[in-house]
């Protein structure tokens, strides 16, 4: 018998296969093509929203879940893009560190669970620059090195340009964040 808080209870199974379905329908909206082989797309604010709302297992296992739908080949990445070429491409890295960058913005917002107003607006941005920028880019800049042959300063030099569109999705994660808890005050950021 599982508990409500238990990682196979059916809430939880049904947490994890939404936002696995969430990340699907970012992939809808058209990515916007970069010369170096990453694309700007909308699904980082999915993997930040999985950290944040379902904390860090669950946010993990939603994004692992979405990634094993992408290496099955069902076409859910922008541009229809699927199957286990994109994770030798160079935003393979990327996908990656998707998984543990919702792990990570899981794991800050249960550290903060308690803040209310500002200050989960203001928790909800941070989980989200730590987890969302910084953990997502460690692999990615490791990944685009590798795939591109390029030098890992070089590779961090090219992800400047992703930065401010990733911190308008920090902002608004933090705004949805907020809303959801105001919506459901029930919703729990301290459980995983």
């Amino acid at each position: 018998m599982t508990t409500t808080g238990s990682l196979t209870s059916s809430r939880s199974l049904s947490y994890i296969a939404l936002f696995a379905a969430l990340m699907a329908v970012f992939g809808l909206i058209p990515k916007v093509d970069l010369p170096f082989g990453v694309p700007i797309t909308l699904q980082s604010l999915g993997v930040m929203l999985a950290g944040c709302l379902l904390g860090p297992r669950r946010g993990f296992f939603a994004i692992a879940l979405f990634l094993l739908a992408v290496a099955l080949g069902l076409p859910l990445l922008p541009g229809g893009r699927g199957g286990l070429a994109v994770f030798v491409a160079p935003a393979g890295g990327f996908l990656f560190g998707w998984m543990f960058g919702a792990f990570v913005c899981g794991l800050l917002m249960r550290r903060m669970a308690g803040a209310t107003g500002k200050g989960l607006l203001a928790a909800a941005f941070f989980a989200s620059v730590v987890g969302g920028i910084v953990v997502v880019y460690a692999f990615g800049i490791v990944g685009l090195s590798l795939i591109a042959h390029m030098s890992l300063s070089q590779a961090a030099l090219a992800m400047l340009v992703f930065i401010p569109g990733d911190l308008i999705k920090c902002g608004i994660c933090a705004m949805l964040v907020q809303t959801v808890m105001r919506g459901m005050p029930s919703w729990r950021l301290d459980r995983d």
